[in-house]
């Protein structure tokens, strides 16, 4: 290869042969940088020009850079020499699996088959576009194919669990996984397969056999201490899980999340001096842990420290602004804390992304009221009770109509209000004394119209 990247660099011409330019394209090509290899396909074919082999690679290159209708041209230049070699026929097969075709990529797969070449390869590339198809089944019967030519690829293994899960196959599936194990005991993805089947069986105990068993043959897998933790956070054994986080956080360079998790443990111990500082070690490790963040605000809500809470849902939000969650609670503290103009912004987010939540433009037209913004709240509660023909906003609507001397509206609003619900009423009068007095004509049209 250095000779090679020299050669390049210093615009010099050297001799290789068809083999070792193979090699060197071969290399770039796993290495995902294709303009080498690209070069170094053209300058094989300026020394080879009629290397099949070559034009092949060049074929992967074409295929890797999207060029559809140059790799088109480069396999009808091909097809009539090369349909035994398995190279091209995995390239062929690739092209019209890349132009959404999984059918006929599947054909040509089944006759590099008949070649006894890359049988591993082809019973997963096979698998993968019945996958494509939507076909499990069919998928599954490639995977364990493919794993029977290499019992050592975790690849068709992990899909293979897939599949018997979209067939809603599981006692066939833990069958084949306990007769792989007969075989391979030291299967680190195994085992990670067998816990994972039954953690999401909810058996747990079984779950932690597993995850225990990996960690016996390999120690340092870090993400399998989290496996086996959330375990017993799932079975309530809080302490336990705990333990087996530290021992996760002397393994593992960013200590973050699982800090967090510990915090999570310690909460829902009713231990919360120990969760916060467990959540404040989270955020040393990552000053932009936004989950830390809104846990710590949780806490200090708990404990009345509600201008902590506010503080630390202010800056997670900021963080996480796409959470309507995040936007819901900020939303609140702020309205809690008298900060209406504030929470106006992250109302205002929710009833864009959630139109279809009444309570939104419920809460988003009270704060409006409390600061006077009349004329905005009528604009609102109009775009509003198209959407949610709901008793509560015609109340609103027609307090507002009352305040700005609206009095046609603000009756023709009321009358509707208790028509979809009176009984309501005697607490809006409470939260709205402009419409105290009307309440009493409406409703007496209303016993005339009936």
């Amino acid at each position: 290869m250095k000779k090679f990247e020299e050669m390049m660099e210093n615009n010099d011409e050297f001799y290789f042969d068809t083999e070792e330019l193979e090699d060197i394209i071969v290399y770039y090509l796993e290495l995902g940088d294709f303009n080498y290899a690209d070069n170094a396909v053209n300058y094989g074919l300026k020394l080879h020009p009629n290397s099949l082999d070559i034009k092949i690679k060049k074929l992967e290159v074409l295929l890797e850079w999207e060029e559809y209708n140059a790799a088109k041209e480069l396999i009808d230049e091909l097809k009539a020499s090369s349909m035994e070699n398995t190279d091209f026929l995995v390239c062929y097969a690739k092209y019209y699996s890349n132009l959404g075709n999984p059918k006929r990529s599947i054909e040509i797969c089944k006759k590099a088959l008949e070649l006894k070449e890359e049988e591993n390869f082809l019973h997963n590339f096979i698998a993968d576009e019945y996958v494509n198809l939507g076909d499990p089944f069919n998928a599954l019967k490639h995977y364990k194919k493919a794993l029977k030519e290499d019992p050592t690829d975790e690849y068709p293994l992990e899909n293979a669990m897939i599949c018997f899960s979209e067939l809603n196959k599981s006692e066939e599936a833990i069958a084949f996984l306990n007769e792989y194990l007969d075989d391979f005991a030291y299967s680190e993805t195994a085992w990670f397969e067998y816990g994972q089947f039954y953690f999401n069986r909810k058996n747990y105990d079984e779950a932690i056999k597993g995850f225990d068993y990996l960690l016996a043959i390999n120690s340092t897998a870090v993400g399998v201490y989290a496996n086996k933790a959330a375990c017993y956070e799932a079975l309530g054994q809080y302490k336990k899980s705990i333990e087996i986080y530290e021992e996760m956080l002397e393994l593992e360079y960013t200590k973050a999340f699982t800090f967090y998790k510990i915090g999570l443990c310690y909460k829902a111990l009713k231990q919360p001096v120990m969760a916060l500082n467990s959540f404040q070690r989270s955020l040393r490790e990552d000053p932009q842990f936004y989950l830390s963040m809104m846990e710590q605000s949780y806490l200090y809500e708990e404990m009345g420290g509600m201008s902590e809470a506010l503080h630390f849902a202010t800056e997670a939000t900021h963080l996480n602004e796409n959470s309507l969650d995040y936007q819901k609670r900020l939303a609140f503290l702020l309205i809690d804390s008298g900060k209406f103009e504030e929470s106006l912004v992250c109302l205002k987010k929710l009833v864009e992304a959630e139109p279809s939540r009444f309570y939104n433009w419920y809460a988003y037209s009270e704060v409006l009221m409390l600061l006077g913004e009349y004329d905005e709240t009528v604009t609102l509660l109009t775009a509003a009770v198209i959407l949610h023909n709901r008793a509560e906003l015609y109340y609103q609507l027609s307090n507002c109509y009352f305040i700005l001397k609206n009095q046609e509206k603000g009756i023709e609003s009321l009358q509707l209000a208790l028509s979809l619900d009176p009984t309501l009423a005697p607490d809006m009068q409470k939260k709205y004394p402009y419409i105290k007095d009307e309440v009493k004509k409406a409703k007496a049209k209303v016993r005339k119209k009936n």
